[in-house]
């Protein structure tokens, strides 16, 4: 079954040269069924990759999704074009009355503020508490996962001697999970972080179902809210990590290249992806996780 985008959305070509089945609105209008609701609170500047990005990963499941894209509602974005965003967002304002099976909350490259300190803060702590009530289940990626983790848990991060920049080994923490289902015991991820999170101060209800020997913690599961927290970048393409290394060295930053990226640390080669299959397994799993636990009636979300 194929994902439902709003009519013209740009990932829509690229999704399609990709095999992924995408159905627009007019022809969802027409089918008989109940499809998942996802929403996708996209804080990246560059919105159109992420947004792609993540349709990839929810589209491939043999169920429909109905994907909705949210942003801020108060913070002008400064990197995409505001008819892009009128056209193909709504702002939380306008989806904070509706109910939705799944949520997905991006990181943001805003790593060396303090939480407080972003300008929509305020805005971000009302999402969150909102997921509890209004979400089914919930992924909180990167910057999205800390600052979760921070206002549910009160998880403290710090600062890293060195960013890890990368594709690193991760492990397994359990096979036990459903959202680990067909994980091999050692795979790769991309990571781009500054800030970890302290081991020592997650609270034994949290999870660890992923970890990793060079890099700390990766995905924890809090099975009460059903809360996803990714602290590394599953949804990245094989280019994410060469762009953002390209736009930190015009920025004049010291970047050094992201490590395990290229074929033989040759970065004149193109980039390898040794992480596809991991992330469309763990977005497969958390969508069936989903339809199989969710409510049929979506108003009974969040009632019991």
């Amino acid at each position: 079954m194929p994902i439902k985008i709003p009519n013209h959305l740009p990932a829509r070509q690229i999704l399609e040269d990709e095999g992924i089945m995408v159905m627009d609105e007019t022809r969802a209008a027409t089918q008989d069924i109940r499809p998942l609701q996802i929403g996708l609170l996209n804080l990246m500047p560059n919105k159109e990759r992420t947004e792609t990005q993540f349709a990839r990963l929810i589209g491939a499941t043999p169920l429909q999704v109905d994907l909705t894209l949210v942003r801020i509602s108060n913070h002008q974005s400064k990197n995409v074009a505001q008819d892009h965003l009128e056209a193909f967002y709504q702002t939380w304002d306008e989806v904070k009355d509706r109910k939705f099976d799944g949520f997905i909350v991006t990181g943001a490259p805003i790593a060396h503020l303090e939480f407080t300190d972003v300008g929509y803060w305020d805005e971000m702590v009302d999402i969150m508490n909102w997921t509890r009530t209004n979400v089914h289940t919930t992924m909180f990626v990167c910057w999205g996962a800390q600052a979760a983790l921070h206002h549910f848990y009160n998880v403290q991060r710090f600062r890293r001697p060195k960013k890890a920049f990368g594709v690193y080994r991760h492990q397994a923490a359990t096979h036990a999970s459903p959202y680990l289902l067909g994980f091999s015991d050692d795979f790769a991820i991309p990571v781009s972080r500054i800030n970890d999170i302290d081991h020592a101060s997650v609270p034994n209800d949290l999870e660890v179902l992923i970890n990793s020997k060079e890099v700390g913690l990766c995905l924890l599961n809090e099975p009460k809210h059903r809360q996803l927290f990714m602290l590394n970048h599953l949804e990245y393409d094989h280019k994410s990590l060469v762009e953002e290394y390209l736009r930190d060295k015009e920025a004049g930053l010291d970047t050094p290249p992201p490590v395990n990226t290229f074929p033989n640390d040759d970065i004149t080669q193109e980039p390898l992806n040794r992480w596809r299959s991991h992330a469309y397994l763990l977005f497969g799993n958390w969508i069936n996780q989903m339809y199989q636990n969710t409510e049929y009636d979506l108003n009974k979300i969040g009632t019991k």
